[in-house]
Parts: structure tokens; sequence; C-alpha cells
């Protein structure tokens, strides 16, 4: 007999959420965020009201975190989240004691309406679900349309409204002879870091046709393109073609709802590690893509992704494993997770083709998807598409942009064009799409070469944490004024 997805009003974590609570802070928020740019400015007393109206029925979203004996587990949460302004870097922590305590955020800029999503929540597909309904709301109420966004006749039973947030891991897990998964240490990228809870953005805007051409000549899909475009540019820039002792492997999200036929809007997604070593200084970019794109053809099956599926849940059936105490637990996932951290270089999501209702499609010019950095994690890609445009966006931690370069440099040389757009501290010519959080020395000429030396000159952030600490600690700084610093309440 299966388990009901909600027992009352709280629910398990699905199988992958489970490491998130473990391993989010301050320093690695787990956080990534969906965003959609309108055509015109974004109403916030309609944005706000479109939240609320949309959800109740989105039971997914309307929960809190709750830490138990053995595991977390979500509850009900009957509070109103609240719609603010951006005024922050995009994907910082959110503090399950916080933010009313949803694990969700909404912020809006100018045009732009963000949805910020803690990982154990939902994964990117989810998210994606849950900001089209937001906006296709929200434009209804722009539109004077007071009518619900849904009517009785496209209401889902209660069945279905389990199913929706249902373990599909569980649901599909099967006994198959499971791999063991490499951890050994791949390439790890070095810099000269960005103040802490400070990161750059950086986009790539490419037409779908231009990236689908030079795809189609190199008898490829966008992912293995870009996949080895990022491999390639991590070995010419960070290991200056040489050969290497340890490979470049990228992790790559897979959605597995195509692979198992599933509508959960719990995570359901798995990773491949897509990688080479580079042994010959003389490898054309050519032979590159053949071994990548065969490397992926072999590791994206449905049978390989049973397999991962086996090996994640096994662990989480067992009776033994089941009754250790929580805080336990934590100490061995936290181990898990810095074995499987190092055996990647960088993080390659791309969610594919974004589409939304015909009648939305004149008011919605573009999407962004980008994911949360951290300094054990300094640099990630994340990609999208909407209409005639991919979207192809850095978030790094590091105050250059010299890889970001090298791959948009890549494209161009294939034919690509590229327009770039960022926020302040990226090299980005334009970058009046995010607001100005603080001023930071990074200008179009000599800019990054500033950026750095002023990054030597910060030190060690962590002694002016604690001088931060001792201040409020000795009545130095008001409760309100550290709240809002800290909290951005």
């Amino acid at each position: 007999m299966k388990k009901k997805a909600f027992d009352g009003q709280w629910r398990r974590l699905d199988n992958t959420a489970k490491i998130f609570p473990v391993i989010a802070n301050e320093n690695m928020s787990q956080v990534f965020r969906i965003s959609v740019t309108l055509k015109e400015p974004v109403k916030p007393e309609l944005l706000q009201q479109a939240l609320e109206d949309i959800l109740p029925h989105i039971r997914n979203f309307r929960v809190r975190l709750r830490q138990g004996l053995f595991w977390y587990y979500f509850e009900e949460n009957k509070r109103i989240p609240q719609v603010q302004r951006e005024s922050a870097y995009p994907c910082r922590y959110i503090d399950p004691r916080g933010n009313r305590k949803f694990l969700f955020r909404v912020t809006y800029y100018e045009r732009r309406i963000n949805l910020e999503v803690f990982h154990a929540l939902t994964d990117g597909l989810g998210a994606v679900m849950m900001l089209k309904d937001l906006t296709g709301r929200y434009l209804q109420l722009v539109r004077g349309e007071e009518d619900g966004f849904w009517k009785p006749e496209d209401e889902k039973s209660q069945k279905e409204q389990v199913f929706s947030v249902v373990d599909s891991y569980l649901e599909n897990y099967r006994e198959v002879p499971r791999r063991r998964y490499s951890s050994n240490p791949a390439c790890r990228l070095e810099g000269n870091y960005l103040p802490l809870g400070t990161g750059q953005v950086l986009h790539g805007y490419v037409n779908t046709g231009e990236l689908k051409k030079i795809c189609h000549q190199y008898g490829v899909s966008i992912t293995k393109y870009l996949a080895t475009v990022l491999i390639w540019s991590i070995w010419q820039e960070y290991l200056e073609g040489k050969p290497w002792a340890e490979p470049v492997v990228l992790n790559l999200p897979i959605n597995l709802r195509a692979f198992f036929d599933s509508e959960t809007m719990a995570n359901f997604f798995a990773v491949t590690m897509i990688g080479h070593l580079f042994k010959n200084p003389d490898i054309r970019f050519e032979e590159l893509l053949l071994k990548i794109s065969r490397q992926m053809d072999k590791k994206i099956d449905k049978k390989r992704l049973e397999e991962s599926i086996s090996y994640n849940v096994s662990r989480e059936k067992k009776w033994y494993l089941r009754v250790i105490p929580l805080v336990i637990k934590k100490l061995a996932l936290d181990l898990v997770f810095r074995l499987k951290d190092r055996a990647y270089t960088m993080t390659l999501s791309n969610i594919g083709i974004i589409k939304v209702d015909p009648e939305q499609e004149q008011e919605i010019q573009r999407f962004h998807l980008m994911i949360g950095v951290s300094r054990r994690q300094p640099i990630k890609c994340a990609v999208c598409a909407y209409g005639e445009e991919v979207v192809i966006t850095f978030t790094s931690v590091f105050a250059d942009s010299h890889l970001q370069r090298r791959f948009f440099d890549k494209l161009k040389e294939d034919g690509v064009r590229v327009l770039l757009e960022g926020n302040e501290p990226s090299s980005a010519r334009k970058r009046d799409m995010y607001p100005r959080i603080r001023k930071v020395l990074i200008l179009q000429k000599g800019g990054e070469a500033k950026a750095s030396r002023m990054v030597r000159q910060v030190g060690q952030t962590g002694g002016e944490a604690a001088k931060e600490i001792k201040n409020y600690l000795a009545g130095e700084r008001n409760i309100k004024e550290e709240l809002h610093r800290r909290l951005h309440v």
C-alpha cells in the first residue's frame, strides 16, 4: 500500500530534499531563482494579490520546515507570504525560522518578478510551474479580470492533489543492481573571492535559431554543445590548455519526469557527472565534443537513471538507518555531500524551453534561471529558453569573469551572437536590470583587476563578522538594524 504524500497536515521530504536542510547555511544557501521579465513595470499590490490567490491551490509551497527526531518534515504553513522589492543579491539564504517560515520568496524589480526557492521544496521544473501560475494570475489582475485563476472544472481532485506532491523517487524505486558513484577529486576552480554575501551575475542572450544551427552542424543537442564549450573553456582558462592530473567534471541535473511519467511538484531529478581528463594537449574541440556526446548518450538513459534512483533510495529503506537520530544523520549526510561535492568542477543546469499560454506571450519578454553559489561551489551555469531566445546565466563569487568571457567568446567564434547583461559586480556593459546593493569597483576597462585588488584588501571576512557579532552582543548595534542587515526585514 502506497503512503500518502500528506498525512494530516504534514508530509515527509522527498528522497533528494533530505540533504538540503543539513548542508544549507548563510554561506551555502541551496537556493535557486527563476524569474520572468514582463514588458510593463510590475505593480506590487497586484503581485501580492496574485500570490495570495494562487497559494491555496499549490500545497507544495504552502509549508514550513520542521525538525523531527529522525528526519526533517514539512508542516502546513497558514501564514501569508509578503512580496518585497528586490534589495539584495540573488539566491541568498532562506532562513526556515524567518521569512514567515516560508521556504520561498517572491520579489520584484522594475519589470521583473523573481521566485527564489529553497531546493528542499522543489526543483527547477516545480519552480517554473509555480512562477507560471503566479504570473498568469498577476496578468489577469492587470487586465482587470477579477475572476479566479482556476475555474471549478479545472480544480484537481483530492487524489490528484496528493499525487502532485508525491515522492516520485519512492514511487519509481526498483530493486536493480546499484552502481557505486565516483568520489575521486575533480579539478577545482580557484580565484579571488568577492566579499561574503556578494555575488556576480552575468547573463548571455543568444538567438535560438543561431544556436540550433551550430549544434546541427556539429550533430549534437544544445545541452551537449554547451557542456562541451564549458569544459573546453575551463581547460583553456584555468588549466591553460595543458595536461592535468584531475578531470574537468560537470554536474548535470537530469529531469526524471520525462523518463518516468511523473507530474510531481516535489524534487524529481538525478545528477550525472560528465567530464574529461585532459592528457593530450593537442585535442581539438570537435574531438572533445564527440567524446562528451557519447558519454552523455551512455549515462543519460532510463536504465542508468533507475540505477541512480535505486542507489539513493535503498539506504532510506533500511530500517536500521531510519531509526538513527537526526543529529547523527546530519554528520553522515554532511560527509556524503562533501565527498560528492569534490567529485565535480561545477554545475550546468538546463531546464529547456519554458512555454506559457498564448494570451500571455505578448506580455512576457523573457525568463532567467540562476543557481546560488558559495566558496565551495564558486561558479554555476544555468540555461533556459523562451521564444526565440536562450538565456545562459553564470553566477559566481569570484571577482573576475574570465571563465564566463572565454565561454561566450567560444560561442561567438562558432558564429553565435551574444548580448551580455549583468549585475553590478559583473563586467557586463549593461547593468541596470538589478538594484545597486553597494559600491563595487568594477568598470568596463580594468574593472576586474581593481575588483581583485579590492578583494585582497578586504582580508579575513571571518574577523569582520566576529567584530560585528561582538558589537551586537555589546549593545552597540540596534536590534532593528541587525534584523534588517541579516534577514532583510
